[in-house]
């Protein structure tokens, strides 16, 4: 499988990701709805900070994964993806902790 670097942008940053060619589109979506959970709890003016943000979303975003697998994925690829992106996803936000602290 080849692997490229993938910019997904969440929260106006940038950032880098290897994946497999064939699996970019859905790490593109995965992004963009982790972006859109971030969003939605920063304007909520309830979380302060990027790393609590990031802590918010990925429990949300893990709390509907364990939901649809709870309900039986009707798709077992399906689940394997989402949940290789899901690790991707955290990947990402550690690197963007290292990256704040820095």
């Amino acid at each position: 499988m080849n692997q490229n670097t993938v910019v997904v942008k969440i929260l106006d940053k940038e950032y880098q990701v290897a994946c497999p060619t064939d699996e970019q589109a859905p790490l593109m979506r995965a992004a963009q709805h982790l972006d859109q959970q971030m969003r939605h709890i920063r304007t909520s003016g309830k979380v302060i900070g990027l790393e609590r943000i990031a802590v918010m979303a990925a429990l949300n975003i893990s709390y509907e994964l364990l939901t649809v697998k709870a309900e039986g994925a009707p798709n077992k690829n399906e689940a394997a993806t989402v949940e290789r992106i899901s690790e991707r996803i955290e990947e990402t936000l550690q690197h963007c902790r290292q990256l704040e602290i820095s």
